[in-house]
């Protein structure tokens, strides 16, 4: 869920920052959130009981995408690149790059264009045109994948979760952290559950944010900055639902940790970004997300705890500490 930004509230820190040595290794893996996404590439590409499920179902699907994919791409890469230079070049086009970039008449040779003074190592067409026929053979790819894909997500997600010794009564209820937590605008949750919905993500990440990604260099990281919240918010969905967390109580949990999923959302978004082999980062992501999330749950049954009142046995701190700290 998408929230406003939080509106001229006292800033609030969370209160118990100051965690026993069992779960300071957690905690201070939730200080660096991106690399989550690291570690669950790494996860994909290293743990056999992930990546063989992953691949059985999606890879029937893989193949056709592929064959079909590489006829697109013979057939239109010489059209495309041809419109794409008349585009460039044309100085009343509004995707013209001339105010940055010199085109020569002989432009056709790698080394005939300058971007910002460099010499470029290929025609600023010829990238702009691998760039957009790479987003059209994924486009290909994910027609045929993207159910399993979806499936195959989910699969690792609980995998991920279980190989950490956890079933679903590990997670509990939201617990708010924030002696005065932020206040969020419920309307734009709303409007966001709207924009969320598969045809308005495709438009707004296909027509939208393509020609963003297509400038050169800087677009790609400009159009995963754009996209790093709600990607971030999309693979926590399965989270929220384990903890059967309210549209509000979603809202709130993200404003205290924004800038924390921005940080993940950017870099998942920019691997995922990647021509053809983002389809598999969409699939790693899910495994980071994974991790994420089970790291915020044991700070959420530490806070919960500690906000308890301490009897003296100290039996229900004792217990619910141990289940933090697994």
């Amino acid at each position: 869920m998408s929230v406003e930004p939080a509106l001229n509230h006292p800033r609030s820190q969370p209160k118990y920052d100051e965690v026993p040595q069992e779960l300071r290794r957690a905690m201070w893996r939730l200080k660096f959130p991106s690399s989550y996404v690291v570690v669950g590439a790494y996860r994909l590409f290293t743990d056999k009981s992930l990546y063989i499920p992953a691949w059985t179902k999606c890879r029937n699907g893989a193949r056709r995408g592929l064959i079909c994919g590489f006829a697109w791409t013979c057939m239109s890469y010489n059209i495309q690149r041809r419109i794409i230079k008349a585009v460039l070049t044309d100085p009343s086009s509004i995707f013209s790059l001339r105010y940055i970039t010199r085109f020569t008449e002989t432009a056709d040779e790698l080394s005939h264009e300058t971007f910002l003074g460099f010499t470029l190592p290929f025609s600023m067409s010829t990238y702009v045109t691998i760039l957009l026929v790479g987003s059209q053979f994924t486009s290909v790819i994910s027609f045929f994948v993207s159910r399993n894909i979806r499936i195959a997500r989910q699969r690792v997600w609980d995998q991920t979760v279980a190989s950490r010794g956890k079933g679903p009564d590990f997670w509990k209820p939201y617990v708010e952290e924030w002696d005065s937590p932020p206040v969020v605008n419920e309307r734009w949750g709303r409007l966001n559950r709207i924009f969320t919905m598969w045809f308005w993500r495709m438009i707004i990440q296909k027509v939208i944010l393509l020609p963003l990604a297509l400038y050169p260099f800087v677009g790609t990281f400009i159009a995963a900055a754009f996209k790093a919240m709600s990607t971030a918010q999309y693979l926590h969905k399965p989270y929220f639902a384990a903890k059967t967390m309210t549209p509000n109580q979603e809202a709130v949990f993200i404003e205290e940790r924004k800038w924390d999923y921005r940080q993940f959302g950017f870099v998942a978004a920019l691997l995922e970004g990647l021509p053809i082999i983002g389809l598999v980062f969409t699939v790693s992501n899910g495994i980071g997300a994974a991790m994420w999330a089970h790291d915020l749950e044991k700070r959420q049954h530490y806070v919960a705890v500690q906000r308890q009142p301490r009897r003296a046995s100290g039996a229900a701190y004792s217990s619910g500490f141990e289940a933090a700290q697994r």
